[in-house]
């Protein structure tokens, strides 16, 4: 689909026009967004992007803002929007929040509702200059295109040189098929400290609110054979945790602790059995994020040598 405003022209991209996006003429502000992270030419070739989900706004030939819905390889629609450039013109927010009103009125999820922006931002971003006021951009730029903040998350990463924590004594694990796993999220999600399981709740109900975070987890590309149902001794249940991958890396796909048992320190118990399970599976890098009001597991995750690398701010 292609727009027009005045003298600007925002586009998605066709196959064989990639050298569109690859015009944009500004280098990424560090620790920014994805596009500080990974080269979209990486991404694209991986199946996370594709050209129809990349837009571009054009003005006398020239690229001066750009954006990237995200997906997973497999996927017929995109679950997010991660990449956001306004550029560096002083009508840099109209533009971008043209252009991304623009992509809206194409851009859906598979459940046909707008992609959540996903901005990936350093620790501390608010206190330290020029980091600080190219999030401000792509904040109003996405405020003005209909976006509303939702919650903040900090981004984990754990490597060998972090140490593997010791593997629980007090649990017993067993692999579980999707009935068990979706009763163990069903449960785990009372009392949540989680903002988009809390959120599926409120709008679907437990039930629905489970099913969608099956769904989500048996979308990632590595073994079921990895999750693990975890027990007491005695044989009573204490919770689920996930190992998992994503196209880019491991992850902590999933971990929570049943409403009866919070409050025992179970968090360290699941974290500590996935993180082995993973370097054991030769991960060099693990990747994990928590919502920022939920303390528990962000002390969980320091004391598992896990480091808070990044902060996702989610808006919707």
């Amino acid at each position: 689909m292609t727009t027009k405003l005045n003298d600007l022209e925002f586009r998605s991209l066709r196959a064989g026009e990639e050298h569109l996006f690859l015009a944009y003429p500004h280098q990424p502000v560090p620790g920014v967004g994805v596009e500080s992270r990974r080269a979209w030419s990486e991404l694209l070739a991986d199946g996370q992007y594709r050209p129809e989900w990349s837009w571009v706004a054009r003005r006398a030939g020239h690229t001066v803002a750009r954006c990237a819905f995200w997906g997973f390889p497999e996927s017929a629609s995109p679950y997010s929007l991660d990449w956001l450039e306004p550029g560096a013109g002083p009508d840099r927010r109209e533009v971008a929040a043209a252009l991304l009103a623009a992509a809206l009125l194409e851009m859906h999820t598979a459940e046909g509702a707008r992609p959540e922006y996903h901005l990936f931002l350093p620790p501390g971003w608010r206190d330290t200059e020029g980091i600080r006021e190219a999030a401000e951009d792509r904040l109003a730029v996405a405020a003005a295109a209909g976006y509303e903040p939702f919650i903040e998350r900090f981004n984990y990463t754990w490597t060998p040189a972090d140490r593997v924590p010791a593997r629980s004594t007090r649990l017993v694990y067993r692999e579980v098929g999707d009935e068990q796993a979706l009763a163990i999220i069903r449960a785990s999600i009372e009392g949540t400290l989680d903002g988009h399981s809390a959120r599926d709740a409120a709008r679907h109900g437990l039930a629905e609110a489970a099913r969608i975070m099956l769904t989500d987890l048996a979308e990632l590309p590595s073994p079921r054979e990895w999750w693990r149902a975890a027990y007491t001794p005695d044989g009573d249940l204490v919770g689920l945790v996930v190992p998992a991958r994503n196209p880019a890396r491991a992850v902590i796909g999933y971990l929570a602790v049943v409403p009866a048992q919070r409050g025992r320190g179970y968090a360290d118990d699941l974290l500590a059995e996935a993180t082995a399970l993973l370097a054991e599976q030769g991960a060099q890098e693990i990747g994990a994020d928590t919502d920022l009001g939920n303390r528990p597991m962000a002390a969980a995750f320091a004391r598992a040598g896990y480091r808070n690398t990044a902060i996702r701010v989610v808006l919707q």
